[in-house]
């Protein structure tokens, strides 16, 4: 499984249901989420959510995410 995959595999574990884009690689990563549980939540709280998805892979000196470089987090149309 390619790291996008675990990191998409992560995020839909803990957001059942979101629409997920990653897309990066050599520790960078730009992530796209879609879904209803952004709805009334502010910005910090869906970024909370995504981040806590995946930190197991952001954790120790040895981690293969190194860096976000964009999370956009939006509720369907």
């Amino acid at each position: 499984m390619s790291l996008n995959d675990q990191i998409t595999a992560a995020i839909a574990e803990a957001i059942p249901g979101a629409e997920i884009n990653v897309s990066g690689g050599g520790g960078h990563f730009e992530i796209h989420v879609v879904s209803e549980q952004f709805a009334g939540k502010r910005i910090i709280q869906k970024h909370r959510l995504v981040l806590t998805a995946i930190k197991e892979l952001m954790a120790g000196d040895n981690a293969p995410v190194h860096a976000i470089d964009k999370l956009v987090c939006d509720v369907p149309n």
